[in-house]
């Protein structure tokens, strides 16, 4: 497998360097955080040579390659892209910035009412006791 054709391609089919916002990957996927996701290719990523799948979650673009591919394909994306290397966490981020303000006031709202869930209901088991 050319890991540097694969990452030339999935730069290609999102739309090149100005429409990535942040890149980063994780075990097995490339998360890419797109400014604009009408140029973004679907199919033709899922063709790319060592590609499993595509798929978009929590404002990212997933795309699959494999344990240990990912690594060559990423290292390969940012040389061509001149996009600077991101962590996980600050891939999250920057998706979450793209978000609208409405998805933003709910994810502030659960980030605020989910670490309380555990005190709620111990409190409920506690006056069911």
């Amino acid at each position: 497998m050319d890991y540097r054709k694969s990452a030339q391609e999935v730069l290609d089919n999102i739309g090149g360097a100005d429409n990535v916002v942040s890149a980063a990957h994780c075990a097995t996927r490339l998360r890419l955080v797109i400014a604009d996701n009408a140029k973004v290719n679907k199919e033709a990523l899922e063709n790319i040579d060592g590609a499993k799948g595509v798929f978009e979650a929590q404002g990212q673009l997933q795309i699959i390659f494999g344990t240990g591919t990912v690594n060559k394909v990423y290292e390969e994306f940012i040389a061509l892209s001149g996009v600077e290397a991101a962590t996980k966490a600050e891939a999250k981020e920057a998706a979450a910035q793209q978000q609208n303000i409405f998805m933003r006031a709910i994810k502030v709202l659960g980030d605020v009412f989910v670490p309380i869930i555990p005190a709620i209901v111990a409190s409920g088991l506690l006056l069911g006791i």
